[in-house]
């Protein structure tokens, strides 16, 4: 096993994988940015190293100051979270070349399903379902024009080098679809360096579900119970459960042994997750595999009981799972996760910025609080706008949203808006409690709920408290930042 691990990553990411590591006696190194400097995983770490910079490319992007900061400290291993480096080959095998363990797939495996043309190719080897469209990236607007009219609208383009919802626009009409090429491609390069997108059918009204997969090194790949992911906004997901109530046990069989059928075939190990589209007849297809840990992996920890970080560091240092498929296949109990974001939710989940004046979490045996907070916590626009997440779990569905909702009433943050809001409102529509909803949730329910002119005099307001308050301000994005592009 490892002694010493450095975490490739930040925030409350960086935290889960610390606290999993100290509770296997396992020291740890964070690397931190300038803008990071009075983070908390930088003193919760065993020992922490300057990067330098303020956005990522100047930093956590930066494959050379990373593993400079492994070697110098001794690790023996690195793991990288998600997002930043978490999907580049490139960093895992200059990991492994560097003499060090990344704690991933191979990059030979990364190469295949993380980028998500290549991911599609091999679905269909594997006689995986998927959406029509391209199977390679699009490089020219005729050729994305090309694909269009032959699948026919709407459309959906998406980065192929990575995922979150970066570089991703539906089409409707031809009059947009150049438009909305350029700005897929722009926002792919500043999220992933790499503008390559690809082009599918896109599915209407349907619900967003993955499926968790372990794979270790002697053959064996077990899948877990679904998590729904399908309330969104920007194609980014805000609240997350598992188990769905869109699939049936034959459903969560037949997409658990699809998913295997990928891994195997693209020869994978580690953790990872296959996304799928899933109609309101019941058909499920196939959207990509992201080859990390995922933001709303707790979900599934908390009904299975299985340490998903833990799981992967065993896995990288060489040993066989200890799990059998029957121990994780019937989910127990359901949970909830809600992504607390510095956003106002009231102005089109616009991202805020400001520093914590006040903090009260929510507390029980049954909840989880993944959480970078702390008083006199800045939040910027240099990263992602996710700065916690909480997590419940009940012994029935109706018990997990009441203790969720319960928790939101009682998570405190002064100095900043927060997706809370939304949260309430989104647990507690009469289109949640009956799990009769679609990743059209936003557009269907929260932004008919506060009538045009109200939000109109919401953002007014906002901007007044912004401009007046001595820890507030609005948010200036550089060109560099991932909101620049989103927001331009």
């Amino acid at each position: 096993m490892f002694k010493k691990i450095l975490i490739a990553n930040r925030g409350e990411i960086a935290l889960r994988i610390i606290r999993t590591c100290r509770a296997m006696g396992i020291a740890t190194v964070a690397i931190y940015s300038d803008a990071d400097r009075q983070s908390l995983h930088v003193t919760a770490a065993d020992e922490a190293v300057r990067i330098g910079g303020f956005t990522p490319r100047e930093s956590y992007l930066v494959m050379d100051k990373v593993l400079d900061a492994a070697q110098k400290t001794g690790a023996e291993a690195i793991h990288p979270g998600y997002g930043f480096l978490s999907e580049n080959h490139e960093f895992a095998r200059r990991v492994t070349e560097s003499g060090l363990v990344f704690i991933g797939p191979s990059p030979e495996a990364i190469e295949r399903l993380g980028d998500k043309t290549a991911a599609r190719a091999l679905a269909q080897v594997s006689n995986v379902p998927f959406a029509a469209g391209s199977t390679d990236a699009v490089s020219s607007f005729e050729e994305v024009r090309e694909f269009a009219e032959r699948i026919g609208f709407p459309v959906i383009l998406k980065a192929a080098a990575g995922g979150g919802g970066k570089g991703m626009r539906v089409v409707e009409r031809i009059e947009d679809l150049e438009h909305a090429f350029r700005a897929a491609q722009g926002e792919a390069l500043t999220a992933f360096g790499d503008n390559r997108v690809f082009i599918e059918k896109y599915i209407v009204r349907p619900r967003h579900i993955e499926i968790q997969i372990l794979a270790d090194n002697h053959g064996t790949v077990l899948y877990f119970p679904e998590r729904e992911c399908s309330i969104q906004r920007r194609h980014q997901k805000v609240i997350e459960e598992s188990p769905s109530t869109a699939v049936t046990p034959e459903l969560r069989k037949a997409m658990g042994e699809a998913a295997a059928r990928l891994v195997q075939t693209a020869r994978y190990t580690n953790a990872g997750t296959l996304e799928f589209l899933v109609d309101a007849s019941g058909n499920f297809y196939f959207m990509e595999v992201n080859t990390r840990l995922q933001v709303e992996h707790p979900v599934t920890e908390m009904v299975t009981g299985v340490d998903l970080v833990e799981q992967q560091i065993r896995i990288a240092a060489g040993e066989a799972l200890s799990l059998t498929q029957e121990q994780i296949a019937v989910p127990r109990g359901h949970a909830i996760e809600c992504r607390i974001c510095v956003e106002d939710v009231y102005n089109d989940f616009f991202p805020d910025s400001g520093i914590v004046s006040y903090l009260s979490l929510p507390q029980a045996d049954y909840i989880r609080n993944e959480s970078s907070l702390y008083v006199g916590y800045e939040s910027g626009i240099h990263y992602d706008s996710m700065a916690a997440k909480l997590v419940v779990w009940g012994s029935n569905r109706q018990e997990a949203i009441e203790r969720t909702l319960h928790a939101l009433r009682n998570y405190h943050i002064g100095g900043f808006n927060t997706t809370i809001p939304f949260c309430l409102f989104a647990l507690d529509s009469d289109a949640f409690r009956t799990g009769q909803y679609s990743t059209f949730f936003v557009q269907e329910h929260w932004r008919n709920q506060v009538p045009r002119d109200i939000q109109h005099i919401v953002a007014a307001a906002a901007a007044l408290t912004r401009s007046t308050s001595g820890n507030r301000r609005k948010p200036q994005f550089p060109a560099s930042s991932i909101w620049a592009q989103q927001y331009k």
